[in-house]
This record gives structure tokens, C-alpha cells and sequence, in this order.
């Protein structure tokens, strides 16, 4: 009798919220309910109102399954040719937030549009606690744009180094290349050649994210995370704007978990089984710790030091341009 009742069970399953909101097929035909009135009047599902509006669903959806874990992640990812990263609060890349974070060092070092296939994933970032993602999040985008605004003069001056890393292979150029190049050293470089030093990325990203943990790390000492202490710093005006804020953050929710529902209904009714949508990983669950997830793990040695509470993992290889889950 026992194992009957248990056979005829529906068996739970959970999917990653930021997985399935990366995934296009889910978005694309979101849960709409045909008999619901569109732009005053119950439309055909071949309409363009009809599709305008499934379409406008999907975005809706999306951002209602990214709001689950928003500021628990930080996804990173780099051009291959030009070197320079990203920062996504998102699995995905979305080209408005993308190109936001473009600066412009001359022609052609902002792209028109983005192409998905120049960005490869480089590594995550897991927080157990939103407001240190998100404040990460604000920290890494402030330390990039003021290097590329705002670079030291040692970073744009030519040096032996710089010139040894563009020397040709062959011996007689090479001998010429020296011959025009030596006098140089110590001179400011061309503006092709600081554009390119100042998009490369790579390895000061990696150094800005462990420069940020330990700032954090600090910050959480100070109360950081008090939100007590916090809301008795603001005076009266502001913790008035704190409550509508907060009451409309409320009713955005409600908005949300209404489609997520629709959306766990729709594919329990295909997969034949109970389906729940949440965070799905072995994520820190205390503030203080913090996971890193690298595309190659070798790429965290470009930093000097790292926090004890940080723990590295490695992504799993995907052939898409999102980022993946931990590698088991």
C-alpha cells in the first residue's frame, strides 16, 4: 500500500531561475491566457496585439525570474579580441547594459550592436547576502570606468615591457623595430595603443573583484548589513520615500510571483510532475562568505591575495556565449 501511494506521488522538480530566464524558448511563449481582453477587446492569438503582447509577456516574465536571485550574482564575461569585460547581474548578456559599459577611446572601440559571439564567459561571482552583491556590483563598474577615464601614468606611458610584448619575432625586423621604438621609452603611448592597453581588461578585472571582497569584508565589520542601524541615520523625508519605495517593491513582487506561478503551472502540466522555480546551486549562505566560479582557474592568479571566506570553483563548459553552473 505504501509504495503505491509513493509511486503515484508527482515527483518535485526545481530549476535555476537565472537558468530558465537565459533560456528563450521559456520566455518566448510565456503562460497568456487567450480569453483575456488585449487593447480593449479579446484578440485572435494570430493578431499582431496578440503577439505584441506575448512579446511584451516574455520580458515581463524575464525580469520576474531574475528578480528571485537579483544581487545574489555577479556574471563576468570578455571580449576575445579586444579584451575588455563585462559585468551582468544577468546568466545573459543584455546589449543595453552591455554597451553602457563601453567607453569610447576612438574609432571603432564601441561597437554599433552587440555580437553575442565576441563575449565568452570568464568567471561568477556568489554572494550569500543581495546588498553585497549589488554593492560589488557598483564597486566593479566605478573602478573600471575610472581606470579607462582616468588612467596612472604608468599604465599609458611606453616601457621596455611594452614594447618587448609587440616585437617581432624575425631577427631583422625585430633589430628595426628596436632602432625606431627605443627613443620611445618613458613617452606617452599613440592613441591606437593606449585605446588598446586601456580596453585590456582581463587580469584588472580579477584584481578589482578581490580589491572589492576585501573592502566588503571590512564594510560588513563597520555594519554594513545593520539595518537598524542604517535606517536610524536617515531623517524623516527619507524614510518616508523608504516605505513607497518599499510598497511598491511589495506590489512589483506580488506582480512577479503571479507569473512565476503561471509559469511553474504550465510546465507541470508538460512535464507531468510538480515543477518549482528558485535558486538551485551550492551557493554561500553566510554574508561573510563569498564563490567564485572560473572558465579557467588560473586566471585567479592575477590577483595578489584573496579573502579566506573566498571560495573558488570552476564553471562548466558550455558551447553558448552564457554562463554555465558550477562544475561538479
Amino acid at each position: 500500500m505504501a509504495s503505491t501511494s509513493t509511486a503515484s506521488k508527482p515527483i518535485q522538480k526545481i530549476l535555476d531561475s537565472t537558468r530558465i530566464a537565459s533560456l528563450r524558448k521559456f520566455v518566448r511563449h510565456p503562460p497568456v491566457d487567450s480569453t483575456k481582453p488585449i487593447q480593449g477587446k479579446i484578440r485572435e492569438a494570430t493578431s499582431n496585439a496578440f503577439k505584441e503582447h506575448v512579446k511584451r509577456e516574455g520580458v515581463r516574465l524575464q525580469k520576474a525570474l531574475n528578480s528571485i536571485s537579483h544581487g545574489k550574482h555577479i556574471f563576468v564575461y570578455h571580449n576575445v579580441q579586444t579584451k575588455q569585460v563585462v559585468y551582468s547581474l544577468t546568466r545573459y548578456l543584455e546589449e543595453s547594459n552591455v554597451l553602457r559599459q563601453m567607453v569610447y577611446h576612438g574609432k571603432k572601440t564601441v561597437p554599433a550592436e552587440l555580437r553575442r559571439d565576441m563575449w565568452t564567459p570568464y568567471y561568477s561571482v556568489h554572494f550569500g547576502d543581495a546588498r553585497l552583491g549589488l554593492r560589488a556590483y557598483q564597486l566593479l563598474r566605478e573602478f573600471s570606468m575610472r581606470r579607462q577615464l582616468s588612467p596612472p601614468p604608468e599604465m599609458i606611458t611606453v616601457s621596455e615591457e611594452f614594447l618587448a610584448s609587440r616585437r617581432p619575432k624575425d631577427p631583422t625586423d625585430a633589430e628595426e623595430y628596436d632602432r625606431m621604438n627605443k627613443k620611445r621609452i618613458g613617452h606617452p603611448m599613440e592613441k591606437k595603443e593606449r585605446a588598446r592597453v586601456l580596453m585590456d581588461q582581463k587580469a584588472t578585472s580579477v584584481a578589482d573583484i578581490a580589491a572589492v571582497l576585501e573592502i566588503q569584508k571590512q564594510e560588513i565589520k563597520e555594519g554594513l548589513l545593520d539595518k537598524e542601524q542604517w535606517r536610524q541615520k536617515q531623517f524623516r523625508s527619507q524614510r518616508r520615500r523608504q516605505r513607497e519605495a518599499m510598497d511598491r517593491e511589495a506590489e512589483q513582487a506580488e506582480q512577479h510571483n503571479a507569473r512565476i506561478k503561471a509559469l511553474e503551472q504550465q510546465l507541470s502540466e508538460r512535464a507531468g510532475a510538480e515543477v518549482k522555480i528558485g535558486e538551485v546551486g551550492d551557493y554561500p549562505e553566510s554574508p561573510e562568505n563569498v564563490k567564485i566560479l572560473w572558465r579557467d582557474v588560473h586566471d585567479a592568479n592575477y590577483a595578489a591575495s584573496w579573502p579566506e571566506e573566498v571560495q573558488h570553483g570552476e564553471l562548466e563548459l558550455k558551447r553558448d556565449n552564457i554562463i554555465g553552473v558550477e562544475r561538479s
